[in-house]
This record gives structure tokens, sequence and C-alpha cells, in this order.
């Protein structure tokens, strides 16, 4: 029986997840997309007329999900940090390139809005403070990135032993948005 190792890889939408865990997937990781958990494990709510998206229960999802007792696994998805896992990789977008990206994608333009206002005021920080997360959190900036050098970041953390300062002085020195754009 092998270790089993999960990681949560969790960010706005539109920072790079699903880019990071292809990538991941082609160093011997197996990728779990938690809009498929959710649909599988029946914790989909009925389509939002006004975004296209199906809400995820996320509470639900983690009290009926079975995570798997072995092997290397990433949970795809911008909720990915409210699951039992062993760490959680955040990934951060320049807010201004992140509207790009979303409009390239076709978003509309409330969605657009909510979600880079969601990253510019660090959303997920805020969730990971509020429910107190223990979980060990490496968060990486995919502005400019190189999907390779975001792949060795991860596997030397992983191989470091995923060293981690306590999360309230990990949220204080996070990526501050805000303060980037008046410097």
């Amino acid at each position: 029986m092998t270790e089993r190792r999960l990681l949560a890889i969790s960010g706005t939408p539109g920072t790079g997840k699903t880019q990071l865990c292809d990538a991941l997937a082609s160093h011997g990781w197996e990728v779990l997309r938690l809009a498929d958990l959710a649909a599988e494990h029946g914790c989909l709510g009925d389509l939002d007329s006004d975004d296209g998206a199906a809400p995820v229960d996320i509470h639900r999802l983690e009290e009926a999900w079975t995570p798997p007792s072995e092997g290397r696994w990433l949970v795809d998805g911008h909720l990915a940090h409210f699951l039992e896992v062993d760490a959680i990789v955040l990934l951060r977008c320049s807010p201004v390139l992140l509207r790009e990206r979303l409009q390239a994608r076709g978003y509309n333009e409330a969605k657009i809005n909510a979600n880079a206002e969601w990253e510019l005021t660090a959303g997920h920080w805020s969730e990971l403070l509020e429910f107190e997360v223990a979980t060990p959190v490496l968060e990486l900036n995919t502005t400019h990135h190189d999907t390779d050098a975001l792949v060795a970041d991860v596997m030397a953390w992983l191989n470091d032993g995923l060293p981690h300062a306590p999360l309230a002085e990990q949220a204080a020195s996070a990526i501050d948005w805000l303060k980037e754009s008046f410097s």
C-alpha cells in the first residue's frame, strides 16, 4: 500500500488550477474535479440562470465524500480548500489579468466582477481564517506563471515536508493586490 497524499488546488476561477493539475498529472498525480465529485455525490444545486453555474454544497460534499486511502491525488476546484486534505495549494492572479482570462472564457460581466473582487480582497484567505483551517497552505502567484516553475514550486514544497507558518501569519503576508496596485 502506498501512502496517500491529497492536495487541494484552490483559487479564484481563472487562476490556473486546472492547468496546474494537468501538469502535475504528468508527474504521476491523479486529478479529481470538484464539480464531478459534487455531481457524483448529489451535492450540486440547480443551475443559476444569472451565472450559468450550479452551486456546490461543499459542506454536504465534505460529509458524503470518502477521500482515496492511497496514492497521490489532487482536488481541482475553487472550493477544494474546504475538503479534508493534507495540504492546500492556493493559486492567486492579478485581478486585471484575471478579468481578461474570464472574459476570454465568456463569463458575463457580473460574474467577472464578482471573481475579480474576490481575488482583489483575498477572499480565500478570509475563508481559511474564518474556518480556522489547520492544513498547510502554499500560496502561488500565477500572474506571470510558467507552469513548469509552478510544478517545481509545488514539488519542492512537498519534498521539504510542507513547511508553513501559522495561518494568521501567512494570511498577513499573503499577496496584496491593493498594495501592489499603488506601488
